[in-house]
């Protein structure tokens, strides 16, 4: 069974975040949300709280096959300022394991030089932030290991490319149906 961690810091976007989740384990997908402050009660940007499972220490990051980084601020700054965190996503991209970012938190991945080649998507007005990157107008972006997502507006699309890399376009496709999305695309 594939393995993915999600990241939550304070001021994440909900929709983002936990439509990933939603659309993972409907995927059977094994989904951890990890906290990345001292409890498990982390807020979104929309003040909705959301209780996560692990703490970013306590997590075997060795059984883990791909990183979801949501949007929303100020959580992808939060994000962005964790030093481990940082490090993890290195070693991930080094070692060809998935990390994935949706709306501003592709912004991370361009400051760590990440997309240096790569096509990716952002939130509209972050494009400078994903630096030597090919900017795509799409929904998701899939590059190597890479997947980025656009906005809040394309959790789907976004939850479904993480979908089709891990375990196959034919899951992602069912799903894709079994909640009655249609790609704007």
């Amino acid at each position: 069974m594939k393995k993915v961690a999600v990241f939550f810091a304070d001021g994440f976007e909900e929709i983002e975040a936990l439509t990933t989740v939603d659309i993972l384990r409907r995927a059977k997908i094994d989904v951890t949300l990890v906290s990345m402050k001292g409890i498990k009660e982390v807020y979104g940007a929309h003040k909705i709280a959301v209780v996560t499972e692990r703490f970013f220490d306590d997590v075997n990051y060795e059984a883990i096959d791909m990183l979801v980084l949501p949007g929303g601020m100020p959580g992808t700054t939060r994000l962005a300022e964790s030093k481990p965190l940082q490090k993890l996503i290195q070693k991930f991209y080094d070692n060809g394991k998935y990390v994935s970012a949706i709306c501003a938190a592709p912004s991370i991945l361009g400051n760590m030089g990440l997309l240096n080649g790569k096509k990716a998507t952002c939130y509209p007005g972050y494009e400078d932030k994903l630096k030597g990157a090919t900017i795509v107008d799409e929904e998701a972006v899939v590059d190597g290991t890479i997947v980025t997502g656009r906005s809040m507006s394309s959790s789907v699309a976004f939850s479904l490319a993480l979908v089709e890399q891990l375990e196959g376009k034919e899951l992602a496709d069912s799903i894709a149906k079994s909640v009655v999305y249609q790609s704007k695309q």
